[in-house]
C-alpha cells in the first residue's frame, strides 16, 4: 500500500491533536497535591502573599491577625497584632522588608521585628486591598468606599486618591 505524504502529515497532526486533547483531559482528572496545610488562624483567612524570595508567607485573617510563615518547614514565625477588623489583604514590598496589610486602616509591618511601622488612615470605609508598585516607592490601596488611594511609602503619604463611581479594587 502506498501512502502519499499529504496522508502521513493529516495522520501525525490528528495523532498529535489527539495526544494533547487526552492529556489535558487527564491532567484536569488529577487533583493537584497539597504540599502543606497550614493551620493556626481562630477565623477565615482572607488573603496571603509570598515574600519576594519565596521563603516566607503571609497570611490575613478575619481574627484581625497576620501570620508570618516558613514555607518550608510550615511553621508560624510570627503573629502581627494590631488591627481591630478583619484583615482584608496583605502584600510584602520588593525588597521583602515591609509587609501591608488593609483592614479598617492600613499598617505597615517591619518584617523582621514584626512591629508596625506606620499606620495609615483617610478612609471612611475597609480597606479591602493593597498591593506595592514593581520599584516599592508606591503603595496603592482600595477601599470599599470606592476610592483608590496612591501612598508615597517613603513618607507615608496619600499622593492621589482615585475617585469615581466605578472605582473598585
Amino acid at each position: 500500500m502506498k501512502t502519499d505524504r499529504t496522508t502521513l502529515s493529516w495522520l501525525f497532526c490528528l495523532i498529535t491533536a489527539l495526544f494533547f486533547i487526552l492529556s489535558a483531559a487527564r491532567a484536569q482528572e488529577l487533583p493537584m497535591p497539597c504540599i502543606r496545610t497550614l493551620e493556626g488562624h481562630s477565623h477565615s483567612v482572607s488573603s496571603v502573599a509570598f515574600s519576594p524570595d519565596g521563603k516566607v508567607l503571609a497570611s490575613g485573617s478575619f481574627d484581625d491577625t497576620i501570620k508570618l510563615w516558613d514555607v518550608q518547614t510550615g511553621r508560624a514565625l510570627q503573629t502581627l497584632t494590631g488591627h481591630s477588623d478583619n484583615v482584608n489583604s496583605v502584600a510584602f514590598s520588593p525588597d521583602g522588608k515591609v509587609l501591608a496589610s488593609g483592614s479598617a486602616t492600613i499598617k505597615l509591618w517591619d518584617v523582621q521585628t514584626g512591629r508596625v511601622q506606620q499606620t495609615l488612615t483617610g478612609y471612611s470605609d475597609i480597606v479591602n486591598s493593597v498591593a506595592f508598585s514593581p520599584n516599592g516607592k508606591v503603595l496603592a490601596s482600595g477601599s470599599y468606599d470606592n476610592t483608590i488611594k496612591l501612598w508615597d511609602v517613603q513618607t507615608r503619604r496619600a499622593l492621589q486618591t482615585l475617585t469615581g463611581p466605578y472605582v473598585s479594587s
